[in-house]
This record gives C-alpha cells, sequence and structure tokens, in this order.
C-alpha cells in the first residue's frame, strides 16, 4: 500500500472507501487505463465488512471461489494492488467541497486533495440501539454484528456466551455463524415484523439449531445494571415476557454511512439517507459520483463489487467525454405509501448516446404489496409491471429501452394494489 507519507495534492479518480465496490471501481478503472486512482481508507486495512465476517460464501459470483470474508477482502486487496492502485489507509476525508476539493486527516497531520473525479463509496452500518428506539440500561453486552465480528474474529475475544439476536436480516443469520465460531450458544432470535426479513428458507437455520425465533415483538427493554441480565419484549397480543440472557446483538437496520454528506453541497434523499443521484450515479456536483451501498441500504458483497465495476466503465465513459448530460434533471416521484425509495432518484435526460449507464431502477417496499407497479411520464406509461413482494426484497424496473424514447413530462411510480 502507498504510505501515507506520500499522499498526492492531485489526482485524477480519488475513492472514498476501500469497500468492495471501491476496490472492484478501482482495479477495473486502472484495467480501463485510467492511471491516476487513490482509495482513501479510514480503517487501518481496506476490505470493508466482509474481513470481519470470518465465515462462508463470499466471491463465488464474482471470482467463482467459495471463500470466507477475510480471504475475499484479500483477494480484493491483491488486485487492486496488483493493478496498481494506491490505496492510503488510516485516511480520513473530513470535508468535501465543490469541484472534487477534500480536505484529509491522517497519522501524519491533515492535507489536501484535488480529484478531476471524487467516488463515494463509504457503504452502510448498523443501526445502533438507540436509533432503534431499545429501551432500558445501558449494561456491557450490547453489540453490533459488526462489533462482535471485530471482537472474535479479529481480537479473538468471547463477549459473552448465551446472547438475545435482535433481527432477521441476512446479517443476523450471519451473527449465528459468528458466534458458534467462538462456541457461544444464542438463545433466541427477535423480530418485531411478522415475518422474517431475510428469505423464508433462512428461518430454517436457527430452528435446527435450537435456536427459538420470536416474531411480532415490539417494546424491547435491556436489563441490567453492569452486564446485560435480561431482555423483555410485549408479543402481539400485549403479553410481557422476558430473557434471561448475558448479552444482545443489535443485528441490521443498515443506515448509509453518510456523514461526510451531512455538511456538504450534496444534495441527500431522505429515503436512502444516501445522496440523490442519476443513472450514471452523479450527484448534484458534476465532479461527485457514487456507488456501492451508501446509495441506498443494504446489499451483497457481490451487488456491491458488480456496482463498483459498473462504475468504472460509466466513469471511464465522463471522463472521457464531455457529452454526459447535465446532472439531476428530473425526479422520480413517488405516488404509493408502501414505496420506501427508487434509487436512482432522478434521470439526466436525454441520455447520453453510447454512454455506460445503470441498467435498472432500484426499488424498495414499507410492506408487503400486491398489484402491479407503474412509471409513468406525465399520462404516458413508459413500463409496468406485476409486483408480488415485501420489504427489504430488491426490486428491480430495467432502464432500457424506454429511457431512450421522448419522455413529455414529469416522471412518477405508482402501485396499483391488488385488495
Amino acid at each position: 500500500m502507498t504510505s501515507l507519507k506520500h499522499i498526492p495534492p492531485s489526482c485524477q479518480v480519488a475513492i472514498v472507501g476501500g469497500g468492495p465496490s471501491g476496490l472492484a471501481l478501482a482495479t477495473e478503472l486502472k484495467n480501463l487505463g485510467i492511471d491516476d486512482v487513490v482509495i482513501l481508507e479510514r480503517q487501518a486495512q481496506a476490505g470493508g465488512i466482509p474481513q470481519h465476517c470470518g465465515h462462508y460464501p463470499f466471491g463465488f459470483w464474482e471470482y467463482k471461489r467459495l471463500l470466507k470474508g477475510p480471504d475475499y477482502a484479500h483477494l480484493l486487496r491483491n488486485k487492486a494492488e496488483d493493478a496498481g492502485v494506491a490505496i492510503l489507509t488510516n485516511c480520513h476525508v473530513t470535508n468535501l467541497a465543490p469541484g472534487g476539493h477534500l480536505s484529509l486527516t491522517t497519522p501524519n497531520g491533515s492535507c489536501k486533495m484535488l480529484a478531476d473525479r471524487v467516488v463515494l463509496a463509504t457503504g452502510v452500518r448498523e443501526s445502533s440501539r438507540s436509533q432503534r428506539l431499545i429501551g432500558g440500561q445501558r449494561p456491557q453486552g450490547v453489540l453490533s454484528t459488526g462489533a462482535l465480528q471485530s471482537m472474535i474474529y479479529q481480537h479473538g475475544k468471547r463477549p459473552f456466551k448465551h446472547p438475545v439476536i435482535l433481527g432477521s436480516e441476512l446479517v443476523s443469520f450471519s451473527a449465528i455463524l459468528t458466534c458458534r465460531h467462538m462456541g457461544i450458544k444464542p438463545i433466541a432470535m427477535i423480530e418485531e415484523k411478522e415475518r422474517v426479513i431475510a428469505r423464508s428458507f433462512n428461518a430454517l437455520f436457527p430452528k435446527l439449531l435450537g435456536i427459538p425465533l420470536r416474531m411480532g415483538t415490539h417494546n424491547l427493554t435491556i436489563h441490567g445494571r453492569d452486564q446485560v441480565e435480561a431482555l423483555s419484549y410485549r408479543d402481539r397480543e400485549g403479553k410481557i415476557h422476558q430473557i434471561e440472557t448475558d448479552g444482545v446483538i443489535v443485528s441490521g437496520h443498515f443506515r448509509p454511512e453518510s456523514a461526510l454528506l451531512l455538511n456538504s453541497h450534496l444534495e441527500m434523499d431522505p429515503a436512502t439517507g444516501g445522496p440523490k443521484v442519476d443513472q450514471y450515479g452523479r450527484t448534484n456536483d458534476e465532479h461527485v459520483f457514487s456507488t456501492g451501498n451508501l446509495l441506498r441500504p443494504a446489499e451483497t458483497s457481490a451487488w456491491c463489487w458488480s456496482e463498483g465495476h459498473k462504475m468504472a466503465h460509466i466513469l471511464a465513459d465522463n471522463l472521457h467525454s464531455e457529452r454526459t448530460p447535465p446532472p439531476i434533471t428530473h425526479s422520480i416521484e413517488l405516488e404509493h405509501e408502501a414505496l420506501r425509495f427508487v434509487m436512482p432518484q432522478c434521470l439526466s435526460l436525454p441520455p447520453a448516446k453510447n454512454h455506460q449507464r445503470m441498467e435498472h431502477l432500484q426499488i424498495r417496499l414499507n410492506r408487503a404489496v400486491k398489484g402491479l407497479l407503474v412509471l409513468k411520464s406525465g399520462d404516458k406509461i413508459l413500463w409496468s409491471g406485476a409486483i408480488n413482494s415485501r420489504p427489504e426484497r430488491r426490486i428491480l424496473i430495467p432502464l432500457d429501452p424506454w429511457i431512450d424514447q421522448p419522455i413529455p413530462g414529469p416522471l412518477s411510480l405508482r402501485i396499483e394494489e391488488k385488495r
């Protein structure tokens, strides 16, 4: 990795974040002939969330190899370094100003950098207990899945013996694997929704291990003065239950890692919590782009790798041509309460001919919906398709071929729901 003593004052592309999307983007940019590419990574080592996940499966989609998380992260780093990418670690981007101006802090002090293009790839983080409004005392033994994985895989410590896992997303089942690695035996999984958030077949895993899965819970409260002693909740009928436990794993409810955006000039999307972008991943600053899970919480490492790889081709087109349309021209309005977000949130029209771009609009729901999903421009239907989905499911609307047709008016997305 490049020494922090030699941070360049300028570069062609600065990528903020060295997770799967950032590393894939940087590697492919180098393969496309973009020579001056720098990754700015705040951690001591690039690799993102997978480097803390000491279990399978990673890498099959990208490399047709079944890897544990740290091995996958190591492979991503090696490919970036072999391609000649400069990876600057322990490097915090503290400010983003218009035109690609970055302020950095490092162990050697503060400095400035100017990039022709900046790509934000800072990923996501799990919501804290306070953000999830979990009541009670503040004892030791309450951890996110990420903190648990770091403690176990990187430091070999066992923070508890019989925790309760809050959540039923994919990361919640990952927490079970992490616990098993250290001989920890979860005594329950608790989910506030009526159904498992991950695919239903995942619910078989805790059952096979004898871990009760309790759905439809609310009013979660943690008890214990110095160490967690119990967790209480109300069930669907309002009855209070209490589980004696020595730890709580607060998993999932991902949020984009968007702290850098909060005091910047970039427009944010309240629905995703990330930046507002067009089909090129471009923000309202034509010098600043975004990719990976910062765009929306939360996709798999393989999906983020694929987005980073695609973004390299989009960015190469942008760097080599001045014909790309002005950024953020037509926003997409959501006209149904079950629609949680759409990404990209706007489209630059007409699209640049023969330029790479995102292939889909990505949709998420607030609740289960069955009916017809319709994208319109004024009174003209651009695309429609059946929908029968639940929250946290990936829903995709293809951009081709309708985006290349004349679009007469404002864009709206609605659901004609079957009752």
